[in-house]
């Protein structure tokens, strides 16, 4: 079972998150007004960036992190930032950042992908930090669960498994 922590303290999740090799779950996001399923999105090298919360400290700092990383990959990879904001607060967030290489997407307030991919803190409701790449047939290649909340992803092997699909 993946354990993760807040400042210390024990957190439990939904389930039992997709793990390299698996098949990614399927789910229904919001892109602004518009519901999109995993069979939807471009079927390439594709990176989820999965925070509780986009306007906390951790948050920003991982979107913006990935943003900055991904200008590299021009159009050769999709990448996603995966939050239960509502989708006009992921909207002006992006347009204060300069978020560019990445899209939002909304998880509310269905909670279909923290449901179908074990990401739900029950203590919360929030969806836990992780990091996700996909290969262009839907296989989950990398996955990270950060096992501290309160802490940044593990960047280069993320961008390195990016690299590895292309």
């Amino acid at each position: 079972m993946t354990q993760i922590t807040l400042k210390g303290d024990p957190l439990h999740l939904s389930g039992e998150p997709p793990r390299a090799g698996d098949t990614a779950p399927d789910f229904t996001l919001l892109n602004g007004t518009t519901q999109v399923t995993l069979a939807d999105l471009p079927h390439k090298p594709r990176l989820f960036s999965v925070v509780p919360a986009l306007e906390t400290k951790t948050c920003s700092l991982q979107t913006r992190a990935f943003n900055d990383k991904l200008a590299a990959y021009g159009d050769s990879v999709a990448a996603y930032t995966i939050s239960l904001d509502p989708p006009e607060l992921q909207a002006h967030f992006c347009s204060t950042n300069g978020i560019e290489n990445m899209q939002t997407l909304s998880d509310e307030p269905a909670r279909s992908f923290g449901d179908s991919w074990g990401l739900v803190i029950e203590e919360t409701g929030r969806l836990a930090r992780s990091v996700f790449v996909l290969d262009a047939d839907g296989t989950v290649t990398y996955a990270q669960v950060v096992p501290e909340l309160t802490e940044e992803p593990n960047y280069a092997p993320a961008l390195a498994a990016l690299d590895a699909l292309l």
